[in-house]
């Protein structure tokens, strides 16, 4: 039977971390696999990277199977493994060094869009984050991409919430520089024809005495 089938939606996360902790073979699975996808979508909008993504990604939830008795629930447990999986990006990209700059053909994270535009669009924000250094793109990405408020982000990245809201600030400022490009209102004002105005008057037919 599958994770998915074993999952029991009246049974909590914290309920699940303690079966595990407990010595239930299953529970764990179950954990990870409600919470993957957007774990996965952390790792890789951070790093930018599939496979640097997959690695932090499972040294993230190997240290969460084999601490998973350190946890006191001071915070959610989602909380709890966020913070593994950010903490395990930032220490991937701190041992890489130089970040990858090679363009990502495909985001695996995102849904298919309805439309080549907002498939572009998509890319396009991706590739910027890349560009970001990691402290600044997982504080961006918990909070302007994943939907967690600052306070939830700065128990994610523990850091104090100041510090996010200025790692979110400039993150923004230089996604903003990069994406200009994607303005619909910079490529109409291009294509459109100035009007230049005259104080030229009207011609009249006839001898002008």
């Amino acid at each position: 039977m599958s994770e998915a089938g074993l999952d029991q939606p009246g049974l909590g996360d914290g309920d699940l971390l303690a079966q595990h902790v407990a010595g239930d073979r299953n529970a764990f699975a179950v954990l990870v696999t409600r919470h993957r996808d957007r774990l996965w979508a952390v790792a890789l909008r951070t790093l930018g990277n599939p496979d640097d993504a997959a690695d932090a990604l499972q040294d993230a939830l190997l240290s969460a199977y084999r601490g998973a008795a350190g946890f006191r629930g001071n915070s959610a447990v989602t909380t709890w493994l966020h913070r593994i999986v950010v903490n395990a990006c930032l220490d991937f990209a701190r041992r890489k060094a130089v970040r990858p700059t090679q363009p990502l053909l495909e985001d695996p994270a995102t849904s298919a869009p309805d439309t080549i535009g907002a498939h572009e669009t998509a890319l396009a924000v991706t590739a910027a984050l890349r560009t970001l250094p990691a402290e600044q793109a997982a504080a961006v990405v918990l909070v302007d991409i994943e939907g967690f408020s600052v306070e939830e982000a700065a128990q994610i990245l523990d850091v104090p919430t100041g510090t996010v809201k200025s790692r979110c600030a400039r993150a923004r400022g230089r996604l903003a520089e990069q994406l200009h490009e994607l303005d619909p209102r910079r490529e109409r004002n291009a294509t459109e024809t100035p009007r230049v105005e005259t104080n030229e008057q009207p011609h009249q037919d006839g001898d002008q005495s």
